[in-house]
């Protein structure tokens, strides 16, 4: 069948419409026939993907970063019926960090993806739900989606730097906030930086925020940390880059377990994202959930 491919020419600030040619070039050259479909402003790409799947695309391909395939992957999830499977989903991955991608072992080369587009190889990967939205990656509270709305403002700078410079603002201005947690097997009271919600092991390019998050498992994991200080929260930071050995999650007064739901209440607002994007930017309450093994991704 004919494929739908959805560009987000803002990925990586426009870096997707400068590479089109050549992802155009990638897909003829591995054979995927394939018709375009590319985003216009916010809230575009739900709707492109709610007209292919109405219109009888399949699959769908995602041209650009994390963002645009959480927005198809909310799209498709609001489709299905029931815990049905969504629509297979190829990446292209032309994003800032494409963490995603990285945890799936999809390589970030256009020629190769491609290749591993057309070879047809479906993975049964696991849906995360925040509240009323899909995810595919991830999902956060608290100090990681702050460094978010921060970096959205940063536009001096491009790449991974962009998100280094914004963790260190985020730092520096200290929110805090004090939560009540609740999951499968356990409660929590108390002070709190960071909810971390994985399905993959990598946000922002740089930081292992899961770092033993397996999009596969049929479980969400979740890391929840506590900093008093911003000299404390400085010496996570190089700590959250190590995916392995000497990971934050080993620190004191942070814990990494899996559950299958989450339920989330903090006493002041705070940011929330969903791969990568903001949903809501004050938000006291979320609920979580995982949908095991309903995403279809080509994968190698």
């Amino acid at each position: 069948m004919t494929a739908k491919v959805i560009l987000n020419p803002y990925a990586n600030r426009w870096n997707a419409q400068k590479r089109w040619a050549d992802a155009e070039a990638a897909l003829q050259a591995a054979g995927v026939d394939f018709e375009l479909a590319v985003s216009k402003g916010p809230g575009d790409i739900f709707l492109l993907a709610k007209q292919a799947f109405e219109e009888g695309y399949s699959p769908l391909i995602a041209v650009g970063g994390d963002g645009t395939i959480g927005e198809i992957v909310n799209s498709l999830g609001h489709l299905a019926v029931g815990e049905s499977l969504l629509l297979p989903l190829g990446i292209l991955p032309l994003g800032t960090a494409n963490d995603l991608a990285y945890g799936l072992k999809i390589p970030f080369d256009l020629e190769s993806a491609a290749r591993v587009i057309a070879a047809g190889k479906i993975g049964r990967v696991d849906l995360g739900q925040a509240n009323d939205i899909y995810f595919a990656n991830n999902s956060a509270l608290c100090i990681e989606p702050f460094v978010t709305v921060v970096q959205n403002r940063i536009t001096w700078i491009k790449g991974i730097t962009r998100y280094l410079v914004a963790a260190v603002w985020a730092i520096m201005h200290k929110p805090t906030w004090s939560a009540h947690l609740e999951w499968d097997g356990g409660r929590f009271d108390g002070p709190i930086s960071l909810v971390y919600v994985g399905n993959g092991p990598r946000s922002g390019g740089v930081f292992y925020m899961g770092p033993h998050s397996d999009p596969y498992d049929g479980k969400l994991t979740i890391v929840t940390a506590y900093r008093a200080t911003r000299r404390g929260m400085f010496a996570m930071l190089p700590k959250a880059m190590k995916p392995d050995a000497g990971s934050y999650v080993e620190s004191e007064g942070v814990r990494e377990f899996p559950v299958s739901w989450l339920k989330v209440h903090l006493d002041n607002p705070s940011p929330v994202h969903t791969d990568g994007e903001l949903f809501n930017t004050a938000i006291t309450d979320v609920e979580y959930k995982i949908h095991p093994g309903r995403l279809q991704i080509f994968v190698p």
